[in-house]
């Protein structure tokens, strides 16, 4: 049979190379193929058996695009019969090349009514929007199978954020919320664990959202992190059992709010030094102090204070190491802008499937890429949030069964 000693040889000696991966990728194809067509004819390269078929007759080049790169690669031909790799779709290329446009220029943010020029520049015929919103429906299987994964193992934190689409809705054109969740496992990786759709202010709302969070696995939530929503508090209350960290930099901004421009520098300076104190007491007494300066000029602001400081401090009881990234929704804003980008594109949405079809698919591929990186959080604290485990037998059970 095929001798693949030396090509690998040869791959290894090229181990320095930037092309390394690409290069090994190339060759475990070629071998795959090989070995496939071996054992099509019946015998190996220049091996005489009486099982043979048929033999080779040359190769034709063929690329394939893969996230190493381009690869290029030989594909055996014979004399009699034909071979294609399985792993190479039998497709005309005018038509792999249609379906990819369509459903990368889609999730990429352009709207339907465009890709029919896009389709034409690459010298295919036209097609309808009806058509477009067809082929990008087989998007919807893999997107819904990702949102509705079960979740395993604990999730201590959880962010909330929300991102403000238009949607048609009965002949006229409504706001809707598109709810993002992401939430922190005890091994410190994030993932994004939900997309919901419809009217954030309604407490129906939150309740519904995070009983599906639940129900799919999410579960020893110590502290959920989100802008202040009407009705959500109570939700998390009632669903999750867990503390509510109001978004200290939203906070900042509403505070800043009830103070002149001229005046909001001096204001955020006095504020975050609540912020910088190493525990809760510090914390809490030196917004007080803050508050009760601010009184006499500012009497809103020093109310607004009074009202939100156990939940914009709700952060300080949890480990020091992890409070940089639970204070506020900054670490998922950077996603949000991201989705607001693909959406501005399309503009109105027709209805709310658009909207899960578009938003969902920029989340599968951030959640994929976040996969690849390293630890979004510090493990070790994490034992500090994790009840300890209970043995499956009590002291008085285990000495019996023995």
């Amino acid at each position: 049979m095929t001798d693949d000693r030396l090509p690998l040889a040869e791959l290894l000696a090229k181990a320095g190379d930037g092309d390394f991966l690409r290069s090994v990728a190339e060759a475990v194809v070629q071998l795959l193929m090989e070995a496939d067509v071996e054992g099509l004819i019946g015998a190996g390269r220049h091996e005489r058996t009486g099982e043979r078929t048929t033999y080779r007759n040359g190769y034709r080049d063929r690329s394939l695009d893969t996230r190493l790169g381009n690869l290029q690669l030989r594909i055996p031909k014979l004399r009699q019969g034909s071979y294609f790799p399985p792993f190479l779709e039998p497709r005309k290329t005018s038509e792999k090349a249609l379906v990819a446009v369509i459903q990368e220029a889609w999730v990429g943010g352009v709207s339907t009514r465009r890709v029919d020029d896009l389709v034409q520049a690459m010298g295919l015929s036209g097609i309808g929007k009806s058509t477009v919103s067809k082929l990008c429906k087989d998007i919807d299987e893999r997107v819904n199978a990702f949102l509705e994964r079960p979740l395993t193992g604990d999730w201590p934190y959880l962010w909330l954020d929300a991102t403000y689409l238009k949607q048609r809705e009965g002949g006229r054109i409504v706001s809707v919320a598109a709810i993002i969740a992401v939430a922190a496992n005890t091994e410190g990786k994030r993932e994004i664990v939900g997309l919901h759709i419809g009217p954030s202010e309604a407490e129906t709302f939150w309740a519904a959202f995070l009983k599906s969070l639940v129900r799919r696995g999410l579960r020893q939530v110590k502290l959920v992190i989100s802008d202040a929503h009407e009705g959500l508090k109570s939700a998390i209350r009632r669903v999750m059992g867990a503390s509510w960290q109001r978004c200290r930099v939203h906070w900042m901004r509403n505070a800043l709010a009830y103070v002149g421009k001229g005046q909001q520098s001096m204001v955020s300076a006095a504020l975050r030094q609540a912020f910088i104190q190493p525990d809760r007491a510090g914390a809490s007494q030196t917004l007080r102090h803050t508050a009760d300066q601010f009184r006499a000029k500012w009497p809103k602001l020093a109310a607004f204070i009074d009202d939100s400081e156990v939940d914009v401090l709700a952060h300080m009881d949890f480990p020091v190491q992890h409070r940089v990234k639970i204070h506020s929704t900054n670490p998922i804003e950077r996603l949000n802008k991201e989705v607001k980008r693909r959406a501005d594109v399309v503009g109105i949405f027709p209805n709310e499937a658009a909207i899960i079809r578009l938003v969902g698919a920029v989340l599968l591929e951030q959640n994929d890429e976040w996969q690849t990186q390293n630890r979004y959080m510090q493990t070790e604290p994490m034992a500090e949030l994790t009840p300890p485990a209970i043995d499956v037998f009590p002291p008085q059970i285990a000495t019996a069964a023995e």
